[in-house]
């Protein structure tokens, strides 16, 4: 009865900080978890043909209590991201090594080593109860969180907390994650939620609105300025999708490689002009397993010129990887930024080096945003300036089925899951800014076959 409860409180809309602190904590709570004892079951199986349905599944685990700096939050609404993916086929390697290592690091750590793994990096939801020394947040406080989990112990990670060596990723690396009933977090990975958006469209940015903010706008990754030409792979995808709105927000021109009609239409809804359908054109940058093209690298090189007006990229925005890594370095002119994270379609990348080293070309490894920037990201959200890229949400029971979408591709920007949030479209406070940006909010529902 308490999980009612609490949403009970976080539903009337009038329960003060008082009311939600009196609440009962449950001894337990549903969770998208994976088992250490499947760590092997899809040897031997193709990483296109493993299934996250088998794997991935909704169970009831003790709730863990929150230590010194720690929060417990109620989740009414979580996302899937790539991430998600991985852990639940065991790729690249079974997350239940970094639950070890991490619980190796301190008695409140060994908390995370576990037979199991509630994942998930996004959440939005209330504070439930928080630990000793949280001053900035309090029970009943709406909030959404970042995924960085920092120890903070070393000088090296108080200029750039990414750069922590004991830096992780929450719901990834770390246990108790979103997509889930209930999340611990760290305290200061909380942010204040947008009040226009929905629990739903409040979890959706997290994740990937960050990672797109440091790759491509902030000092630590490509340092975008007005007039940049940006080429964007997957423009409407999950990251895509917010780093075409960043650069358009930004002053710069995208370029948006897209895989279909549809997806292209999706990018012009968010304004932008210059578009590739790399399917439409048909380039194809490997003539096999083993041996690229060069000459597709100039033909796309050529179709960018055709749409900037003869100028090459100033900064290519990477995240399939493998696939396109060698067009990536090929087209960004004298002098320009590759930025790269995730490596989608694999992680070993080959490229020609004479391109790179003659033409003083950069390339730049990004990985999610420091607190700062995490924080800025947000901020733009909550202003309106960037507007979450939701197309579908499940229910918690359904994340399996979320997972595998995101896996075979078959979404368009980020998907949702409901955690305790009964329905979606609850959590709205601010109707007026809602209102004032309600045609990009639903932009990708809109498309939604």
């Amino acid at each position: 009865m308490t999980l009612k409860e609490i949403v009970s409180a976080i539903l009337s809309g009038d329960a003060t900080s008082t009311d939600f602190a009196a609440l009962g904590i449950p001894e337990s709570y549903r969770g998208g978890v994976i088992r250490k004892e499947d760590a092997g079951m899809f040897e031997g199986v193709d990483s296109a043909a493993k299934d996250p349905r088998k794997s991935l599944r909704v169970e009831d685990v003790p709730t863990p209590l929150p230590g010194p700096g720690e929060a417990l939050v109620a989740v009414m609404a979580s996302s899937v991201n790539y991430n998600t993916v991985w852990s639940s086929i065991f790729e690249p390697l079974p997350t239940f090594a970094f639950l070890e290592r991490y619980g190796r690091l301190s008695e409140l750590a060994k908390r995370h080593d576990l037979p199991y793994h509630v994942l998930g990096s996004d959440l939005a939801g209330v504070v439930l109860r928080t630990g000793p020394g949280v001053n900035a947040w309090k029970p009943g406080d709406r909030v959404v969180a970042h995924c960085l989990s920092v120890e903070l112990e070393s000088a090296e990670g108080h200029g750039d907390t990414m750069l922590d060596p004991e830096q992780r990723i929450w719901g990834f690396e770390t246990n108790f994650g979103g997509l889930a009933e209930l999340a611990l977090v760290k305290s200061n990975q909380l942010m204040p939620k947008p009040k226009h958006l929905s629990w739903e469209e409040a979890a959706a940015p997290g994740l990937v609105n960050s990672t797109a903010y440091r790759q491509l706008v902030s000092r630590n990754g490509a340092g975008m300025k007005q007039g940049d030409n940006v080429l964007i792979w997957g423009a409407s995808g999950g990251l895509g999708s917010y780093a075409t709105q960043l650069a358009l927000a930004g002053g710069a021109n995208p370029i948006c490689v897209v895989s279909s009609a549809r997806k292209a239409e999706v990018c012009r809804s968010m304004g932008a002009e210059a578009i590739i359908d790399r399917s439409a054109e048909g380039y194809r940058f490997w003539q096999d397993e083993r041996t690229q093209d060069p000459r597709e690298w100039k033909r796309f090189g050529k179709r960018i010129r055709e749409l900037t007006g003869g100028e090459d990229v100033d900064i290519v925005f990477e995240h399939p990887g493998r696939e396109t890594f060698g067009a990536s370095v090929y087209v960004t002119r004298k002098g320009g930024t590759i930025v790269t994270c995730a490596s989608t379609s694999g992680y070993r990348h080959e490229y020609d080096n004479r391109y790179l080293w003659m033409s003083l070309k950069r390339i730049v490894g990004s990985h999610f945003a420091n607190y700062r920037e995490a924080w800025e990201a947000n901020r733009l959200v909550a202003k309106g300036r960037i507007h979450p890229t939701l197309s579908k949400v499940y229910r918690l029971e359904e994340t399996g089925q979320a997972a595998y979408d995101v896996h075979r591709n078959l979404h368009q920007g980020k998907v949702g899951v409901l955690c305790l949030a009964p329905e979606g479209g609850l959590g709205v406070v601010d109707e007026e800014l809602r209102a004032k940006h309600i045609d990009a909010i639903n932009r990708f529902r809109v498309t939604e076959d």
